[in-house]
């Protein structure tokens, strides 16, 4: 099993924008862990290593590889929704947002919408459609990433806020003025 430390860096490494230990999902461990126990020990240890394998290679630019991992990955547990989740974010990687939408929406399914696995798609999902400016279905996915414990998601809501928005546009310009009183902006 990784440590803290070792989820944090893997974070990092798939969603470089969020902050460093933003580890989705902790309080949904134990649940998670439970739908582990479901696979073989034998087998879920071969996918977890397959998925590091895939997670190196990503992190060294090889992303052919890291898609080759993490497919091997999904067809020993097809229904594990870990190597979805991951496959998603090296078909980004790649320019394959369609193929990486469609793996962000199987881990959702698998996982039920709980645990680390959905709220990292939750997240990564929300990213693609606010790159594609469907603003309504990123507030849902932050929304529900948020739920499970994304401060990232927290963030993102914030900023899709347009009243938040403006209240800190007008906040900056009135500590603009207090900075410089005699300024003209």
């Amino acid at each position: 099993m990784a440590t803290a430390n070792d989820r944090a860096v893997l974070q990092t490494i798939f969603n470089p924008s969020t902050p460093f230990g933003d580890i989705p999902g902790l309080d949904e461990e134990e649940e998670e862990e439970a739908q582990e126990e479901a696979f073989v020990p034998e087998l879920l240890e071969q996918v977890r290593d397959l998925e590091l394998q895939g997670v190196s290679a990503a992190e060294s630019g090889d992303v052919s590889t890291a898609l080759e991992r993490f497919s091997e990955a999904i067809s020993l547990l097809p229904e594990r929704a870990s190597g979805y989740n991951n496959r998603a974010q090296a078909l980004r990687l790649r320019g394959d947002v369609a193929g990486a939408l469609q793996d962000l929406d199987a881990a959702i399914r698998l996982s039920r919408g709980c645990g680390r696995a959905a709220c990292q798609s939750f997240v990564q999902r929300g990213l693609i459609h606010r790159l594609q400016a469907r603003e309504d279905d990123a507030r849902r996915d932050f929304e529900r990433a948020a739920r499970l414990g994304s401060a990232f998601a927290r963030q993102q809501l914030v900023l899709l806020n347009p009243y938040s928005a403006l209240c800190n546009q007008m906040l900056c310009e009135m500590l603009g003025r207090l900075r410089n009183p005699g300024g003209t902006g």
